[in-house]
């Protein structure tokens, strides 16, 4: 029976991130001796020349290696499990705003914020906390967004940031179109990224959590009281028209373009509708192929 509203994002499904948690945790404590070790030998990541020939300060040196081995982050190394213990159950503190800065959300990151304060995993003692949110947003660090908010304060200066241990970071965007950068533009540390369309040179497996993107408008709320109560011949078996379904831009030129240039394969006009417009950025008319006519009066309809 379920009577409540449930309160869930696609994006925050507390639920699939504390399983996450939960099973990574199991694997930390069967391997207590796992942790990353970053050599400046390494040369994929820092080379011998790179400290003797250019001769950093020592200070200079270990934040290069702080800053790499956060490349290579495992729960092992860059979680505190113990924390996620102490308390006996999966919490998570969102930090508040203070009343005098002047922190801008989106209305997209407000939606999470949210979802987590208003929810069971909850807690407003960090103390007992085993997850930090920062209430910093940095879903979009496209410049070219009207959410992307260019005086972000750095994370090193939230109160309980420690290096970023147990800290989550939320990001869709990064860089702008049509060469979205691969990383972020800010220090991370060793916060664990929850992020729409990573790059897999920058994903840490086990570590990072991939995402799908959302649009602005997905609600906060979805269902209805009492959805799972009358007749079960009104619900089971699902019954619905469309079997697979998208609608959105097909890149001309840039990252994307081959995938989303075959999804056409996929259309049948019947169960599985795949939508796409060739009209993206100004210049699209430019670079048109023998398709964007049809797909373009067929996305419009």
């Amino acid at each position: 029976m379920m009577q409540r509203r449930f309160s869930k994002v696609l994006l925050l499904d507390l639920l699939g991130l504390a399983l996450f948690f939960s099973l990574s945790f199991i694997v930390v404590l069967q391997h207590r001796q796992d942790r990353v070790a970053v050599s400046p030998s390494r040369r994929n990541y820092l080379s011998v020349s790179d400290i003797h020939h250019e001769k950093p300060s020592s200070v200079a040196i270990a934040l290069s290696l702080d800053k790499l081995s956060n490349k290579r982050c495992t729960m092992g190394a860059c979680f505190d499990v113990t924390r996620c213990m102490q308390a006996g159950s999966f919490k998570v503190f969102v930090y508040p705003e203070a009343a005098d800065d002047n922190t801008e959300h989106s209305p997209l990151y407000q939606k999470i914020l949210s979802v987590i304060r208003n929810s069971g995993y909850y807690t407003s003692d960090p103390t007992e906390a085993c997850l930090f949110v920062p209430s910093l947003d940095t879903l979009d660090r496209d410049v070219h967004s009207k959410d992307y908010f260019k005086s972000l304060p750095k994370l090193s200066s939230l109160k309980y940031w420690n290096g970023g241990r147990n800290h989550i970071i939320f990001n869709q965007y990064s860089g702008t179109w049509p060469d979205y950068g691969d990383g972020l533009d800010f220090d991370t540390g060793q916060a664990i990224v929850a992020k729409a369309s990573f790059n897999t040179s920058y994903y840490r497996r086990g570590f990072d959590v991939s995402l799908p993107l959302l649009h602005k408008e997905h609600p906060e709320r979805v269902g209805k009281p009492g959805a799972l109560h009358g007749s079960r011949s009104q619900l089971f078996p699902i019954r619905k028209k469309y079997l697979l379904a998208f609608k959105g831009k097909r890149y001309l030129y840039g990252p994307g373009r081959e995938t989303r240039a075959s999804l056409y394969h996929l259309h049948n006009n019947r169960d599985v509708v795949m939508l796409t417009t060739c009209k993206h950025n100004k210049d699209w008319a430019k670079h048109k192929d023998g398709r964007c006519l049809a797909d373009n009066e067929l996305y419009d309809k």
